[in-house]
């Protein structure tokens, strides 16, 4: 569907803005030749998406220049013409009106928070949102999941909009980069190359990573990790690395002897006195380490086996609570806070217990 609207009208910035966030179709806007370029492309660039593809058209609609991108759109080195032809694909409008909504919260009269965010004020919600997204799929609602990744997307097209106004990138850049690496890392699909197995397919997939950053060695990788994964997984993928490399134990036995060293230097320095909380956590963190060392030996990842013990604790310790309130093991107590207050040991044992029955 086409719409029309012609910039001699009054209300023409207002019609453009609301077209940009909320109407469907594409659209052609006429008469827009003889205005400021330099000024029609900001106020472009403060309703739109720095992705919007624009047409120029001369007078009987012949094509001028395009399409190209608002952001590549340079007035200056394009011929002169009449109307601008803005399209609105079918298959990328949703996408295109979330990405022309984020620009307009971030135009000079939008939201004052989102103006005022930057990449780094904006780093706390992408962790949230991904963490939001990933239990909304382990909850397996699909309207709950859509909803996360809804939420999760915004993060990306925020951060986008943001590079984009500094002139660094845009969402289509960021697009087109990882649908190249994907192609990339993919000769078996999008070229002639057939691997043998998953093995091999493994190894071509670490080969083309490698020659992506031919410089980076062993170390600078392992050193990534530890500053940008959460600690489980950056001890997870670092003792992988490890494993590729050759530095591994010959046997588990040996991972089980280092788990029993790391013990017992726990203890001491936890025995110390005066104690040094550095070194405490020193050896608390080897001692995770040599762990999350033998899950992977057995195939196992500590985050996730830490989350469901998190998971599978929580459920068991609110039907304790929930066993506390029934006729049988009721007692006095001024709310939910103290339920389980004034119980002794043996009690508390005894509810543990029933509630590992419901929650295995």
């Amino acid at each position: 569907m086409l719409q029309t609207l012609d910039s001699l009208q009054p209300d023409w910035q207002q019609a453009l803005a609301r077209w940009s966030t909320v109407e469907q179709g594409s659209l052609l806007l006429k008469s827009c030749g003889g205005k400021d370029l330099g000024e029609l492309r900001r106020f472009l660039q403060q309703v739109c998406a720095p992705v919007q593809s624009v047409t120029l058209l001369a007078e009987g609609l012949e094509v001028v220049a395009g399409p190209l991108t608002l952001q590549s759109w340079d007035p200056q080195t394009t011929g002169h013409f009449a109307h601008l032809y803005l399209e609105r694909p079918a298959s990328t409008l949703h996408l295109s009106r979330l990405a022309a909504i984020v620009a307009r919260l971030r135009a000079p009269d939008g939201c004052p928070w989102d103006r005022a965010q930057t990449p780094e004020s904006l780093t706390p919600y992408i962790l949230e949102e991904a963490y939001e997204a990933v239990a909304a799929i382990r909850g397996g609602d699909p309207a709950a999941i859509a909803d996360e990744l809804g939420d999760l997307l915004l993060q990306v097209v925020l951060q986008s909009q943001i590079f984009a106004e500094q002139n660094h990138f845009d969402l289509e850049a960021v697009a087109a980069r990882i649908a190249d690496k994907l192609i990339r890392r993919h000769p078996h699909v999008f070229g002639e190359a057939v691997p043998a197995d998953l093995a091999e397919l493994h190894r071509s997939w670490e080969q083309i990573k490698q020659e992506e950053q031919p410089d980076q060695s062993l170390g600078q990788k392992l050193l990534h990790y530890a500053q940008s994964l959460p600690p489980l997984m950056a001890a997870l993928k670092i003792s992988q690395k490890l494993v590729g490399a050759g530095f591994e134990w010959p046997t588990v036995k040996g991972i089980w002897a280092k788990i029993r060293e790391e013990e017992a230097e726990l203890r001491q320095e936890l025995e110390r006195d005066p104690p040094d909380p550095a070194r405490q956590a020193a050896e608390l963190g080897d001692l995770l380490f040599a762990l999350v060392d033998l899950g992977r030996c057995y195939g196992l990842d500590a985050a996730q086996a830490l989350a469901q013990t998190n998971l599978r604790f929580a459920r068991r310790f609110l039907r304790m609570e929930e066993l506390a309130q029934e006729p049988t093991g009721s007692m006095p107590g001024d709310g939910k806070g103290s339920m389980l207050k004034g119980r002794s040991l043996q009690e508390l044992e005894v509810l543990w217990q029933q509630a590992k029955q419901d929650h295995p």
